[in-house]
């Protein structure tokens, strides 16, 4: 096994994926200090640069405008960084292009969580969300299950039921060893 110090030197981005409110953010921020990493959280840039929020952006400009930077900005964070770890909006994994330039350039961690345990979540981010607006629980659970399926290919899964943030990254770590031991498989 590799040390956090050997595994940070690695260079690779790290990208984290998953359904939408499940933690990439947080684990992300904890994972990038472990590995003495900058955190890029690709939502959080372009509400930046557009000085409002996504609900905000999506209600101006519609999904489609706004998957379009979204794709723009990880193709070029992807491109042209090493060294980072990203953090995905929940649909960004959706795109195809995005897909390829992720898979190919860097280490990409599928944070997978229950339905259960990510329903308990649900008034937490419900506001945040304008994907979840104005649907039922049912078309929510479906959205659920046919992204989490959108999640493969990835390099690795870290079933993050029950984790708090920081054992949730030190699995991505123990995953990451892991990948480091057959650097070209995907599951």
């Amino acid at each position: 096994m590799i040390s956090n110090e050997e595994l940070a030197q690695k260079d690779k981005n790290i990208v984290l994926i998953g359904f939408m409110g499940v933690g990439k953010t947080t684990i992300g921020q904890h994972l990038a200090k472990k590995l003495d990493r900058e955190f890029i959280d690709i939502d959080a840039q372009i509400e930046q640069k557009y000085g409002m929020p996504v609900t905000q952006i999506f209600k101006s400009v519609g999904e489609k405008e706004f998957r379009q930077m979204e794709k723009d900005y990880i193709l070029n964070v992807c491109s042209d960084s090493k060294f980072k770890i990203i953090s995905l909006g929940g649909g960004a994994f959706l795109q195809e292009e995005i897909k390829n330039i992720c898979l190919s350039t860097s280490n990409v961690i599928y944070l997978n969580i229950s339905w259960e345990t990510w329903k308990r979540r649900l008034h937490l981010i419900i506001d945040s969300r304008p994907i979840l607006q104005n649907k039922s629980m049912d078309e929510i659970e479906a959205l659920f299950y046919t992204r989490q399926n959108s999640y493969s290919p990835n390099h690795a899964s870290v079933n993050i039921d029950g984790l708090g943030f920081e054992e949730a990254a030190d699995h991505i770590i123990h995953s990451l060893n892991l990948i480091a031991d057959r650097p070209d498989e995907l599951y």
